[in-house]
């Protein structure tokens, strides 16, 4: 680390307590360059501390020209694409490209905060002192000591994503929704999925899988009768419904929607791309094969990954 500067050493509750006759909140306390240990880069702590050096460094004078010319809107598709390509690396089980992928999401996240630094707005250490202040409060049955009491008559000892949004819903302002925390951003799935869950939260929802299964013969009942009548607006909006319903209930089964169309997906491309290697094979190009040949192949494909 460079001379002076501040390390982000945190306590057993990943920061410092400090409590004040009202409040309590985490302050994450510089440690002296000279009272701190030899640097080991087998730590944790010290190879954060370096990152948020490095960062620094490059985003100051005689830095990289590239990374001081960004801004967090310039950053914006750059932080997108390092979590998607985190998801590919869940997907394929591959920890040593997972361990790679969060790095670089961790970069993003480094180099935000620093941007905000500069402009005076927060730092690093204002973001760990903030999640780390939230787990705390929001996980008072593990932290029984140290969280505040925020939460009125929510038990404390209450666990779950039912308890999780109790207490949300207890930190907020009287007029705000329960629905405000899903970022607009996300994908479609992904939101109607997230949107769900915080309105099932509160207790509305279906009792049980056969609701929402008898939601989905509905909906795809009145998209039926819209296709007849040719009615492209109606269509587009009973076909919305289906998706909206189709989310739910993958919410309600043991694997969600959006890991079941993922693996649909994986499967529909491993199984193309055999198809394509059929037909090379056989001297064809899939524009150029009948129907009926690219049928006979992709069955072929089916087989073959039985």
């Amino acid at each position: 680390m460079a001379p002076g500067a501040p390390s982000y050493r945190l306590g057993s509750l990943g920061a410092t307590l400090a409590r004040s006759s009202a409040v309590a909140t985490f302050r994450l306390l510089p440690t002296a360059p000279s009272g701190s240990p030899p640097f080991d880069p087998g730590d944790p702590l010290n190879a954060f501390d370096e990152l948020v050096d490095i960062v620094a460094r490059l985003r100051g004078e005689g830095g990289c020209p590239w990374d001081r010319a960004q801004t967090p809107q310039t950053l914006r598709p750059y932080v997108l694409e390092e979590s998607y390509e985190v998801l590919d690396a869940i997907d394929l089980g591959d920890a040593k490209l997972l361990r790679k992928e969060l790095g670089d999401v961790l970069f993003q996240i480094v180099l935000l905060a620093q941007m905000h630094s500069e402009a005076g707005d927060f730092d690093m250490g204002d973001v760990l002192a903030a999640i780390n202040r939230k787990m705390v409060d929001r996980h008072p049955h593990v932290f029984a000591n140290e969280a505040l009491d925020l939460h009125g008559d929510v038990d404390p000892t209450e666990v779950g994503l039912a308890a999780w949004e109790k207490r949300k819903a207890k930190e907020r302002s009287a007029d705000a929704s329960v629905l405000d925390g899903v970022p607009r951003a996300l994908p479609a799935l992904l939101r109607a999925h997230r949107v769900s869950e915080k309105a099932a939260a509160t207790g509305f929802d279906w009792p049980d899988v056969t609701g929402v299964r008898a939601k989905l013969s509905e909906e795809l009942a009145e998209l039926d009768e819209a296709m007849a009548n040719g009615d492209e607006e109606a269509i587009g909006e009973e076909l919305g419904d289906v998706f909206f319903t189709l989310v739910n209930l993958g919410r309600h089964l043991p694997v969600g929607g959006e890991t079941a169309l993922r693996q649909a997906t994986s499967k529909f491309e491993s199984r193309f791309r055999r198809v394509e290697a059929l037909c090379r094979d056989r001297g064809l190009s899939p524009h150029d094969a009948s129907s009926e040949e690219l049928e006979a192949m992709w069955e072929e494909a089916k087989g073959e990954a039985r």
